[in-house]
């Protein structure tokens, strides 16, 4: 963990780089912080995943519209800032990203946060963290 994902409408992806989106919120993702300069993600757990809605209704239906939904789940422990912090840069990257689509038509961004302070599994294997723990 960390997992950000995105659903979109598939009239999103038509006219974004979503490969590109999510490279970029990934990289945001590994240059946060916390107050002490310590990483808040881990490089090996960091993962954006992006998926087109298969079947979607957008507002009233009568016009163009589109929309993105971004959920970051991380494991708890971190500071009220931190989670401002990342959420913001997330908002920023999506925003810029989908910038020349929402100069266009209208397009829904919704960025939220969640992390579980009631899991009752949480089981984890990787020989990807191996790589950026030397």
């Amino acid at each position: 963990m960390p997992h950000l994902v995105l659903l979109y409408t598939p009239d999103v992806e038509a006219e974004a780089d979503i490969t590109g989106l999510c490279r970029a919120l990934a990289d945001t993702m590994l240059e946060q912080r916390d107050a002490d300069g310590k990483a808040v993600f881990p490089t090996g757990g960091t993962r954006v995943l992006a998926y087109p809605a298969a079947h979607c209704a957008v507002a009233d239906g009568k016009g163009d519209y589109g929309f993105l939904y971004a959920n970051l789940r991380m494991g708890t422990g971190r500071s009220t800032e931190v989670h401002k912090a990342v959420g913001d840069s997330l908002l920023a990257v999506l925003k810029t990203h989908l910038d020349p689509l929402l100069q266009k038509r209208p397009i829904g961004i919704t960025v939220q946060i969640d992390h579980s302070n009631s899991q009752v599994y949480d089981a984890k294997h990787s020989t990807l963290h191996p790589l950026f723990n030397r």
